[in-house]
């Protein structure tokens, strides 16, 4: 993981920011790092997961509940 070093902060930047992390119950690393985390994540990004959904429900719906076909197949013949 790695280390990230801020030097120069404001001296009431850095005292809000514990403020802030006092009000949330986290120590100020952990809401420094909430804050750069929220800062990174593109707002408007698609999941593969989401899109995945969405397309099956735009193609109809999956029948998640079908009953399977209990009889055997026959085995591959190579000749």
């Amino acid at each position: 993981m790695a280390v990230v070093t801020v030097r120069n902060l404001p001296a009431e930047t850095h005292r809000a920011l514990r403020v802030r992390a006092a009000q949330h119950g986290r120590s100020t690393e952990a809401e420094i790092r909430l804050i750069l985390e929220a800062a990174v994540k593109p707002e408007g990004r698609v999941k593969l997961g989401s899109l995945l959904a969405q397309i099956g429900r735009e193609a109809g719906g999956v029948d998640l509940h079908s009953e399977r076909d209990p009889t055997p197949t026959a085995p591959v013949s190579f000749e």
